[in-house]
């Protein structure tokens, strides 16, 4: 089984980041709470529903980043097509599969799906190739085909 990690963009990467950051930071501030305020009062409830809420919330928020940074890539095997954005996780029988393009225009590589579906792969530019040679090695009928960048200026000019 071939594995491609997800490419995210830098702006998500800073955000992904900056939720993990808050959620250690909530789960911290919380924690002080509960020792400093405790759960002590007359109205016991109300403080241990917001601990735990907010317990709940950081842990919920912190799983779901981490899981979104480690666990989000695509993988080929000789039946499946397997993607996996953090928690979510599907898979794409390859005989299904019908072609892929490598669209250089907007750098983008789509595979397209005998029902007329299709799925944009978010992966290094790099890897286009070696994930393309993986299809084509699980099922050699796909049909492969790159739309490369045109020199759309010079078309443009008319001669007078």
């Amino acid at each position: 089984m071939k594995k491609f990690n997800f490419k995210f963009s830098r702006t998500i990467l800073v955000f992904i980041y900056i939720g993990i950051a808050l959620a250690v930071i909530a789960f911290g501030v919380n924690t002080y709470f509960v020792f400093a305020q405790g759960v002590g009062g007359e109205n016991k409830v109300y403080p241990i529903v917001r601990y735990v809420l907010m317990y709940f919330v950081s842990i919920l928020l912190f799983v779901v980043l981490v899981s979104l940074k480690i666990a989000s890539y695509y993988s080929v095997d000789e039946k499946y097509l397997k993607t996996s954005f953090g928690i979510i996780r599907s898979k794409y029988d390859i005989a299904k599969i019908e072609a892929v393009l490598i669209d250089r225009t907007n750098n983008k590589l789509s595979v397209y799906f005998e029902d007329k579906s299709f799925i944009v792969i978010a992966v290094n530019d790099e890897w286009y190739e070696e994930f393309t040679d993986a299809l084509l090695k699980a099922r050699p009928e796909i049909e492969f085909s790159i739309k490369s960048k045109e020199n759309g200026a010079d078309d443009d000019k008319k001669s007078t």
